[in-house]
Formats: C-alpha cells, sequence, structure tokens
C-alpha cells in the first residue's frame, strides 16, 4: 500500500498570479478539460500498453534459456534486458505496481536529454505523473526525497529524481523481483522455452 505524504507543496515555488507552464488552471489537479489535459489523458493511456500485448508465444520472440537464466541470477541484469522489462512488466501489472517500472524508464529517458526546454517538459510530466499525491501512479517516496523533488521543480536538471529512481529501483530489486521469479509469468515463459529447445 502506498504511504500517503502531507505537509508538502505540490509543485515549483512560483510568484503570485503567474502560470505554471504547460499547467491547466487547476493546476496539477488534472481534472481541468483543456487541451492540455486531454493530451495528457492521450498519453498516459497509450503508455499502458506495451508489446506484451501483441507478443506471442513463438521462438522469434522469446529470450532464449541463457538470458531466461541471467535473469534469474541478477535483478540488473533483467533491467538492462528490453525483454526482460516487458515481461517483468507483465508481472508488475498483475501485481497493481506497473507504475514503478514506468517511473524507472521515465527517469531512464530524462537522464539522457540535455535540451533544457525538453529536461523542463518531461521533469515536470515525470512530477505529475508519478510523484503528485493526485496521481493515481504515484510511487512510494519517503517524505526527505520527495521534499527535495519539490524543491528541485524550481529548476528542473536532468539528474533530479536520480535518488528516487535508486528508491523504486530498489524496492523492485527487494519486493518484486523475487516474486517475479516465483510468479506463473516466469515459470510459464521457461518452461516454453524449454519445450521449444527439447523440440529443436
Amino acid at each position: 500500500m502506498r504511504k500517503r505524504q502531507a505537509g508538502h507543496i505540490e509543485g515549483p515555488p512560483q510568484a503570485p498570479g503567474q502560470p505554471r507552464p504547460n499547467t491547466c488552471c487547476l493546476c496539477w489537479c488534472g481534472c481541468c478539460k483543456c487541451l492540455w489535459n486531454e493530451d495528457r489523458i492521450e498519453r498516459s493511456g497509450r503508455d499502458t500498453c506495451t508489446k506484451m500485448d501483441s507478443i506471442e508465444a513463438s521462438d522469434e520472440h522469446l529470450p532464449s534459456l541463457e538470458d531466461m537464466g541471467s535473469w534469474a541470477r541478477s535483478f540488473e541484469m533483467m533491467m538492462r534486458s528490453m525483454e526482460g522489462r516487458e515481461f517483468f512488466r507483465e508481472f508488475l501489472r498483475s501485481e497493481y505496481s506497473e507504475e514503478n517500472l514506468l517511473f524507472w524508464l521515465a527517469c531512464e529517458e530524462l537522464k539522457k536529454e540535455t535540451n533544457p526546454a525538453t529536461v523542463d517538459e518531461k521533469a515536470r510530466i515525470i512530477y505529475e505523473d508519478y510523484v503528485s499525491i493526485l496521481s493515481p501512479k504515484e510511487v512510494s517516496l519517503d517524505s526527505r526525497v520527495r521534499e527535495g523533488i519539490n524543491q528541485s521543480l524550481a529548476e528542473p536538471s536532468n539528474l533530479m529524481y536520480e535518488e528516487a529512481q535508486l528508491q523504486i529501483y530498489t524496492l523492485m530489486h527487494r519486493d518484486s523481483f523475487p516474486r517475479f521469479l516465483n510468479s506463473s509469468v516466469y515459470r510459464e515463459l521457461l518452461a516454453t522455452r524449454r519445450r521449444t529447445c527439447l523440440d529443436t
């Protein structure tokens, strides 16, 4: 269960009467019917779709037994693998914690950005989607890290979520990953791959 934090500001400091860029009249709430919010809702809908929705259990889509063995030995190896992340994401979706991986991936993309305007836009989108207590996809962060993010929003940087990203990575590693290895998602995939190898 996610912990709700109280007593902190849900947006960056700003001058009275000055509108926030790229936000609607109700700022972070996301309940306004403005065009910006409609675009955000459409983008959020797209984010819930993954390649897993169209992947079939065919040999060309299945990871090798060697790859799957490396996932079992190392969470880091699984996270480096696009296929590994896709199957892990399917498992997280079944546990209603897909937002943890989505947040981690969004932070990885933000780190690659160097254009200040793009950094500012992506940093605020990540905040609205995964940090704001008003978001249905809010991730679980402690109050110290959350407050640091609130302060950083005044001047966003591509590394502003680094500590929060590490917290979520550690949570997935220690909590979700062991269950993933014992889940039907992983066991059925492993069994299918073994059958495929025996048939060849």
